[in-house]
């Protein structure tokens, strides 16, 4: 068991769990690394990032993902590419089980992200990066004077309108219901919006595409009529759905299935952490990611020298 011991494990290898794993590692703790695919997380599958500070012509998230990883590994953190199937986390040593191996740490960091919620049309993940797009502030300005089409209601649907409105030359927004979903403080803003058109109690049917997308088909539910949109791209604010189901029962998680974990990152369990989009929060980007990564090996320092013993 000795040898598997580790000061830290962070479950999930994208920005929030690298920049703890490269904190807790310049602080000499010994931290393992558990990704169950490529590092990066979601960061990895977006073909460039621009809004990450540093990278002024931008960076490409498999890229920034492995340098990031790079970083961590320098200061001595280990990776190992391996699923986790199942976690003790009540204890004062914590048990971590992979499909490759069993690992025990004093402390854990959660950090294995969401995903956003899919249309669950055909073609919708092979045109990923080619027109179909979860993150408009990521990247709205490849669609700088085209059109595009957002789904959704809520209120990142909204944000995601609003934002795009600024610069696209046209938005539509189709949702299913015919009121919006959003707080009332979007509303005016959205109404003001002159390059922004409504498709009330509409579905979206079908992606048209051929290299990238150049249109959905939509069906009123009312009316039954379909109607095709022209555009550039499509973005799907349709929600996310957190990768927290490993650790029901065990942290606090909201209704939605969000670690509940303040600004300190710390969770109802001591010595457990969520960090990244794991964490109910206002905002999830790489960049705040990544502050809270460093936020939980700030407290980690603590918890080792205030519950361990320094």
């Amino acid at each position: 068991m000795a040898e598997n011991l580790y000061d830290v494990i962070v479950i999930g290898g994208g920005p929030g769990g690298y920049t703890a794993a490269l904190y807790a590692a310049r602080a000499n703790l010994s931290v393992l690394v558990l990704e169950k695919l490529t590092p990066g997380g979601q960061m990895g599958t977006t073909e460039i990032i621009e809004n990450y500070p540093g990278f002024p012509e931008g960076i490409g998230g498999f890229e920034l993902g492995m340098q990031m990883k790079e970083g961590a590994e320098r200061f001595g953190a280990v990776t190992k590419l391996s699923e986790v199937v199942s976690v003790e986390l009540s204890g004062a040593v914590k048990q971590v089980h992979t499909q490759d191996g069993d690992y025990q740490s004093h402390t854990v960091v959660l950090a294995s992200g969401a995903h956003p919620r899919e249309l669950g049309l055909p073609g919708e993940r092979e045109l990923r990066g080619r027109g179909v797009s979860y993150c408009a502030t990521c990247d709205g300005m490849f669609y700088r004077g085209k059109t595009v089409v957002v789904v959704g209601g809520g209120n990142t649907a909204v944000a995601d309108v609003l934002y795009l409105s600024r610069l696209c030359k046209k938005v539509y927004l189709v949702h299913r219901r015919d009121e919006l979903r959003a707080s009332k403080v979007y509303l005016d803003p959205l109404q003001k919006a002159e390059n922004v058109e409504f498709v009330w109690d509409s579905e979206v049917k079908e992606l048209l595409y051929g290299e990238t997308v150049t249109g959905v088909r939509v069906k009123n539910k009312k009316t039954g009529e379909d109607r095709e949109l022209s555009c550039d791209g499509v973005f799907v604010a349709v929600g996310y759905i957190p990768n927290s189901d490993l650790f029901k029962g065990q942290v606090d998680l909201d209704e939605s299935g969000y670690v509940l974990a303040g600004e300190s990152t710390k969770t109802n369990l001591p010595g457990v952490f969520a960090v990244g989009d794991l964490r109910k929060k206002p905002l999830r980007q790489v960049v705040t990611a990544a502050s809270d990564g460093a936020v939980a090996a700030h407290f980690i320092e603590e918890y080792f020298t205030t519950s361990i013993g320094g």
